[in-house]
């Protein structure tokens, strides 16, 4: 999968996909995640999954897209199975620290 951090004003934010999803287009009823077009926010370095835990360890928002990269925040109890939704059976999960 890959990772990729954006530094804001407003903190940390950790975009993560799995690589056989970039370059492809999530449709579902009204939502739509163009992987294709916003490749450049999620695709950052290659990670394993113990690498996208350590930098889930301090961020603002994450945005995770696919299997392995949301089942990472899963595992790591960054979220909970009821906070993913699913676009084409394909889980997505945007978390925030307030």
């Amino acid at each position: 999968m890959y990772m990729r951090i954006h530094e804001t004003r407003e903190g940390r934010i950790i975009a993560a996909c799995d690589k056989e999803l970039i370059g492809k287009v999530l449709e579902e009823k009204n939502i739509c995640l163009d992987l294709d077009k916003y490749r450049s926010f999620y695709v950052g370095k290659p990670v394993s999954a113990a690498e996208l835990k350590t930098g889930l360890g301090n961020f603002f928002s994450a945005n995770l897209v696919g299997k392995n990269a949301v089942s990472v925040a899963l595992r790591s109890g960054f979220a909970q199975k009821t906070d993913v939704i699913y676009i084409n059976a394909t889980p997505y999960i945007q978390i925030y620290k307030i």
